[in-house]
């Protein structure tokens, strides 16, 4: 007896389901080469890549010099959850202005993407890591 075929709704539709963007947080035993371990974490974004990112108090005065860089204001929660508050490639003002209306909407790290290299691969970045939550 025949069995039918199985329909999967993403290619009825003729698209895959969207992944959601999200943290991928990378674990960090030791240290690398006597130097003191650096935070590092990682964002998927809809597309399926992963991003590499610094994580930094947001008082962290190195940050005013990244503004070459994909800068990510995030909000963790007591459950060690992340949520993005606002995202970057181009802050339109300052990075110590940016960082402070993170603040004020409600950020408690950033994360900062260094890897992109051009205004072009850091404004990809920015689109891929952009959800419906975050403007």
């Amino acid at each position: 007896m025949a069995t039918a075929p199985q329909i999967r709704l993403a290619s009825v539709l003729g698209r895959r389901p969207e992944p959601a963007v999200r943290e991928e947080r990378l674990r960090i035993t030791s240290q690398l080469s006597g130097t003191p371990a650096i935070a590092l974490s990682a964002w998927r974004g809809r597309s399926g890549c992963r991003y590499v990112v610094g994580v930094h108090a947001c008082s962290c005065p190195d940050l005013r010099e990244h503004d070459d860089a994909v800068l990510l204001a995030v909000h963790r929660s007591e459950d060690g959850r992340a949520r993005l508050v606002a995202m970057a490639a181009y802050p339109g003002c300052s990075v110590a202005e940016w960082i402070e209306r993170s603040v004020r909407a409600g950020a408690t790290e950033i994360h900062v993407h260094r890897l992109a290299a051009g205004e072009g691969e850091r404004a990809a970045v920015t689109r891929d890591l952009t959800s419906a939550e975050v403007a």
